[in-house]
């Protein structure tokens, strides 16, 4: 197991308990015992997580080094077979997958990264083979099916895809965002914490999904009419469901001109123009959302505009990890 390292900054509050395939740590349980050591994950984002290493393979029992496996298609469905040997691992990875699962279930994690293109951990276009036709990436890894199937909820990402600044952001915003969700719920919670907590996260929900936004509203202002069982599975899907969406660049500008109404009356002509020009430059793509949101953040508290002051939007992840500098 990694060893747990703590957040080097207090605006991580707590350290985030995220899954990952074991390789991308740099742990040599590949089929030929190699790595996939991933800079990112360990470097930049380690220090605010405790890892949770998974490698279903090795732990399925397949052994290192082995022989490699690949997913095959045939009239019984899906199969996890050798390359060579053809050894049908189906079976036995469906059923340590399962109980793996349950086990990370009750370890309550905030997210988990799989390692693209395996038969285990992949998450979308892995290769299947049905012979004679050329192999297809339409499949996905067995664990990562039974991890999906079971935590819907749980913020869930291949190391791949966060090569790209956009959905990498995304990510990390959302591993935070799950965390405050189970710390809400995790104690006795009330409709009043709900309708607080909901209260701060208005504009980030906004920024992915003006519908949910409605939806989300409605389902708070009439929590007392649902049972709490209801209202909490409600309220963690579809607000986990509005953050996988991608906050593009003209729901951003929404968001940044509704913030910018708070305190456009409270300005002189010089600070007006000056936000707006800064607005105008990241909606032509010229500066990054970094540069707004710091204008924006600036201003509420020089105002003392403690509505938008608290807004988890102008500070969803920790800013040192300089995710916005980039999109």
């Amino acid at each position: 197991m990694a060893p747990r390292i703590e957040p080097k900054d207090e605006s991580a509050d707590v350290s985030l308990k995220v899954g990952i395939s074991s390789c991308l740590l740099g742990e040599h349980v590949r089929w030929d015992a190699g790595h996939k050591r991933d800079t990112f994950l360990v470097d930049v984002l380690g220090p605010y997580v405790t890892w949770v290493p998974v490698c279903p393979e090795f732990e399925a029992g397949m052994g290192v080094p082995r022989e490699p496996v690949h997913l095959v298609r045939t009239g019984d469905g899906l199969q996890m077979r050798g390359v060579k040997s053809e050894t049908d691992w189906t079976a036995a990875m469906e059923t340590w997958a399962r109980r793996r699962v349950r086990e990370l279930e009750k370890q309550d994690l905030c997210g988990f990264v799989l390692k693209k293109g395996s038969p285990s951990c992949g998450m979308e276009r892995v290769k299947v083979f049905a012979p004679p036709a050329p192999p297809r990436r339409e499949g996905r890894g067995l664990f990562a099916s039974a991890l999906l199937r079971r935590l819907s909820d749980l913020p869930v990402e291949e190391e791949g895809r966060l090569n790209d600044p956009v959905l990498r952001e995304n990510f990390i915003e959302r591993l935070f965002a799950y965390q405050r969700l189970r710390t809400l719920f995790a104690a006795r919670w009330t409709v009043g914490r709900l309708v607080d907590f909901h209260a701060r996260q208005k504009l980030q929900i906004m920024a992915h999904s003006p519908q949910a936004y409605r939806q989300l509203g409605r389902l708070v202002a009439e929590a007392k009419q649902h049972s709490r069982e209801v209202v909490r599975e409600t309220y963690v899907r579809d607000f986990m469901a509005a953050l996988s969406l991608r906050a593009t660049r003209g729901r951003q500008m929404n968001v940044l001109q509704h913030c910018a109404g708070y305190f456009r009356d409270r300005l002189d002509r010089r600070a007006r123009a000056e936000v707006r020009g800064v607005l105008e430059e990241y909606e032509r793509g010229l500066v990054p959302l970094v540069v707004p949101i710091t204008l924006i953040r600036h201003y509420a508290r020089l105002l003392d505009i403690e509505y938008l002051a608290e807004q988890t939007y102008l500070e969803p992840h920790p800013r040192e990890m300089m995710l916005r500098n980039r999109v």
